[in-house]
């Protein structure tokens, strides 16, 4: 893995990132969320009705990692698996969620960014650490730009931190989040599921080796 080739790689991919809304409707909600068996990559997609949370379709992909883990560069090593399992959907989401951050990165190139760019679709990062950055009230900033929002999503909890992905404006992107919110869950639901799902999937498998 050569890190300094994929450095230069993810400045001039972050270019190519949209971050105003280029959506027309929504009445699909993603979420994905990944989770691992030695070194392949679980990645789950949930969809769901956006008006009512309730769960249209759920796939799954098992992907080998052939990028190691190094913070930073996710989107190499998850984003594969979660393409695998996008086009096994029948019902596409219009906007996908990603348990992980988009522009909030060194280099303004985070895995929702990523994924945005490689599927060609609306997404946004929601994470549950503050890894870079900055917060100045709720907003989150690199430098002088925002990047993203501090989320209070559940009482007596800590924050999430939603960032822009891809083709979606924050204003947009905050307000997705806030409306997937569902107590007691502290993620959006869509997030929450898939994270369920790729769990009981991860049992299973390990359940399948004990025998």
């Amino acid at each position: 893995m050569d890190v300094e080739k994929l450095k230069k790689e993810q400045i001039k991919l972050a270019k190519k990132v949209v971050l105003k809304d280029e959506f027309s409707e929504l009445k699909l909600i993603g979420g994905c969320d990944q989770t691992f068996i030695g070194n392949n990559v679980i990645s789950c997609v949930v969809v769901m009705d956006y008006d009512t949370l309730e769960v249209v379709e759920t796939v799954h992909a098992v992907v080998k990692a052939v990028v190691p883990y190094v913070a930073g560069f996710l989107g190499y090593r998850e984003g594969p698996a979660i393409v695998e399992a996008f086009n096994k959907l029948e019902k596409k989401p219009d906007i996908l969620l990603c348990d992980f951050n988009g522009i909030l990165h060194p280099r303004l190139f985070g895995a929702a960014s990523q994924v945005g760019l490689m599927l060609d679709v609306p997404t946004i990062g929601v994470a549950k650490i503050l890894s870079y950055g900055s917060i100045m009230g709720e907003k989150i900033v690199i430098g002088t730009k925002q990047v993203g929002v501090k989320v209070i999503s559940r009482e007596h909890s800590r924050p999430i931190y939603v960032s822009l992905g891809h083709k979606i404006c924050l204003k947009s992107a905050v307000e997705i989040v806030k409306k997937c919110l569902k107590y007691p869950h502290k993620l959006p639901e869509p997030i929450h599921y898939a994270h369920k799902y790729a769990k009981k999937l991860q049992k299973e498998e390990e359940h399948k080796k004990k025998e």
